[in-house]
């Protein structure tokens, strides 16, 4: 079978571990969980029949619902296909802060957000998704003389899994997102990762900080009292280590190739947390 990829470069996308992921996740499972989806690495790999997948970013979810509807994803794609011929630092710019005008935007056709959103992401510097305190997008232009926006064959296997499967996509906070599980269902998160430091965080307006992991660890222990199998991915860091000390914490090593600091790029350790042990279940 013919899985996708990630459609975007996200912070923290999964791509290069996606091979201690499925060593860790559960071989058989129902429901397939993903609060916080990102660029879907996990999601295309595993390819379940029935998936919930959600985002806090209004804009990313709204791509994935049209890629999954047949008319949007067409006129999406014509329009990508304009943005590369008309692409320079000025168009980038104008297409950057059409988002300034919120009345104007609010009213902008969906294929042609989606369009939008995956341009700035091919077309920012480093493919980095940030906003600022007023939800406007804010990377500066990424000095690519040309820019290819996407995969015709990939998404035409991401459409298509979409619509020969039951996938429900939401776009709310992600408590919400699995009140539904139940037992047998499996959960994976992938939230903004915990740091010792002020690193970048600002996915959306809100952030994601200490206390929101926290309520993430109470949702994370919640879920496995009620028997799903719970996977979760972050930093290796004190305050994690803390949180989860009742689960299964394995250490692995990854690159971050997402910061405006390249000497801050490289090898990091990270965490695959798991309520249960390797492809045993309970």
């Amino acid at each position: 079978m013919l899985k996708g990829k990630p459609f975007v470069k996200w912070a923290g996308g999964k791509r290069q571990i996606i091979d201690k992921l499925k060593e860790y996740a559960p071989i058989e499972f129902n429901t397939y969980y993903e609060p916080f989806v990102g660029g879907g690495a996990l999601l295309f790999e595993l390819s379940p029949k029935s998936a919930v997948i959600n985002d806090y970013n209004k804009e990313l979810i709204n791509v994935y619902e049209c890629i999954k509807d047949e008319n949007k994803f067409q006129k999406m794609c014509n329009e990508l296909n304009s943005y590369e011929t008309k692409h320079s630092e000025e168009f980038y710019y104008d297409i950057r802060n059409k988002d300034r005008d919120k009345n104007k935007f609010n009213k902008t056709a969906d294929y042609k957000r989606a369009a939008r959103t995956i341009y700035l992401n091919k077309a920012c510097f480093n493919g980095l998704y940030r906003v600022n305190s007023k939800n406007e997008f804010n990377v500066p232009f990424g000095k690519k003389i040309k820019v290819n926006t996407y995969d015709g064959q990939n998404l035409g296997i991401i459409h298509s899994y979409f619509n020969f499967n039951d996938v429900k996509m939401l776009n709310v906070d992600f408590e919400e997102a699995v009140k539904n599980a139940k037992k047998g269902d499996f959960v994976y998160f992938d939230p903004p990762y915990d740091s010792d430091t002020d690193t970048f965080t600002s996915y959306t307006e809100d952030g994601f900080g200490k206390e929101e992991q926290k309520r993430l660890a109470k949702v994370f222990k919640e879920l496995s009292d009620r028997g799903c199998y719970v996977m979760l991915s972050n930093h290796n860091t004190k305050l994690i280590n803390e949180l989860y000390k009742d689960f299964n914490i394995h250490v692995i090593e990854a690159k971050r190739n997402i910061n405006a600091n390249g000497k801050k790029r490289g090898k990091v350790e990270e965490v695959i947390i798991t309520n249960f042990e390797n492809e045993k279940g309970f």
